[in-house]
């Protein structure tokens, strides 16, 4: 038995590479809506008077953190076009992460099936 699941942990199937480009996609993407992002919110919240954006280094932090967290220790955002950009920011890290919770389940389901 151990034999067999040391085989399986060695072995590099479809299903791996099906796992890793669908991780490599979400990945390449979500960088580029940081960027698309971050270059928004500064556009959009750098010379608002009470925001906590003042510099990019600021609105790539916050863009970053709400797509990893959904939530950041900056103000919330004070325009109506900033608040556009952070809701889709938080729909594309809820959906970015929902989608590959389900490639996780399909890879390791495939992986059970045999």
């Amino acid at each position: 038995m151990i034999r067999e699941e040391l085989r399986r942990l060695l072995s590099w199937e479809e299903r791996h590479r099906r796992l890793l480009s669908r991780l490599a996609v979400a990945l390449v993407l979500t960088l580029l809506v940081d960027a698309a992002g971050s270059t928004l919110t500064y556009a959009f919240e750098a010379d608002v008077e009470g925001g906590g954006i003042h510099t990019f280094g600021d609105a790539l932090f916050f863009s970053t953190v709400q797509l990893l967290t959904v939530s950041s220790q900056l103000p919330n955002p004070l325009t109506t076009a900033g608040r556009v950009v952070d809701v889709f920011l938080q729909l594309w890290a809820i959906v970015v992460v929902t989608g590959l919770a389900g490639s996780f389940s399909a890879f390791f389901s495939a992986g059970d099936s045999r």
